[in-house]
């Protein structure tokens, strides 16, 4: 038995599809990366790749890139999340979408958590103020809202934009995935630092200097930080391989695997 089937481990980044749209939605998101996915992106894979390093739960989502996408792909979720015990839903949005109050009274008596966000798939900027009623409902719900953070090619989500969100918004519970800003780590140091924001650890380790990675954990504190995978960009092993190299006492080595996402999801 290895190491990972001792430990409880919520996978707080995952993303699901159905299956006749599968593999096009994972050949996109390769290029995105310019790497090659490991997996098609089904439930079933991700119930596979997870259970070989002891995933007990794991938070899915899915992007609508279009308004008239936002009701059908939360109801792939709250589906999936009703054929999964081990799912745990968020559902998407988009800024073009018109009566958001509706919809997330709806995702939240399907049992939803949250909404998670692709600026960059999605084309906006995270501080619009197009967002802002939206983001208000969020915080009157308590809904955190999990948003794909950075990426120096673009202008949509990076560090300094999730700032001004969360000055508008304080009470908005924000997860900055890939570190605060996937390859604007050092943005990620300068503007999330010391707010009140978490952070996952999904598609970052196999571009982010070790020592940059543990520098980040220490500024922001392994108590906002939470394991993710993003499959099916990448599988489980490889990315539990990746994340054994960071540098945790063992308290926090459970609050990033366990701990922190059970807290923030009220588990």
């Amino acid at each position: 038995m290895n190491q990972a089937q001792n430990e409880k481990i919520i996978d707080f980044h995952a993303h699901i599809y159905p299956r006749k749209i599968a593999e096009k939605a994972t050949e996109n998101v390769g290029k995105f990366y310019d790497a090659k996915a490991s997996y098609c992106g089904l439930a079933e894979e991700l119930l596979e790749s997870g259970g070989r390093i002891g995933v007990s739960k794991y938070v899915v989502h899915s992007v609508a890139t279009k308004a008239e996408q936002v009701e059908s792909v939360n109801n792939f979720i709250i589906e999936s999340c009703r054929r999964y015990s081990e799912f745990i839903g968020f559902a998407t949005y988009h800024p073009d979408y018109k009566d958001f109050d509706k919809e997330l009274d709806r995702i939240q008596i399907a049992g939803l958590k949250g909404v998670k966000m692709h600026p960059d798939f999605q084309k906006f900027q995270v501080d619009t103020p197009q967002m802002d009623g939206f983001y208000t409902s969020l915080e009157e719900r308590g809904l955190p809202i999990l948003f794909h953070a950075g990426d120096c090619r673009f202008d949509f989500s990076g560090p300094v934009r999730i700032s001004r969100v969360l000055n508008k918004h304080p009470k908005l519970k924000v997860i900055a995935a890939h570190f605060g800003g996937y390859t604007e780590w050092e943005d990620s140091l300068e503007y999330l630092a010391e707010r009140d924001v978490w952070f996952d650890t999904s598609s970052s380790l196999w571009k982010l200097p070790l020592e940059k990675a543990d520098e980040l954990i220490k500024v922001h504190g392994a108590d906002k930080f939470l394991f993710g995978s993003d499959f099916p960009m990448w599988d489980h092993e490889t990315e539990f391989q990746r994340f054994n190299k960071l540098c945790f006492t063992a308290e926090e080595r459970k609050a990033v695997l366990y701990g922190n996402a059970a807290k923030l999801l009220g588990l």
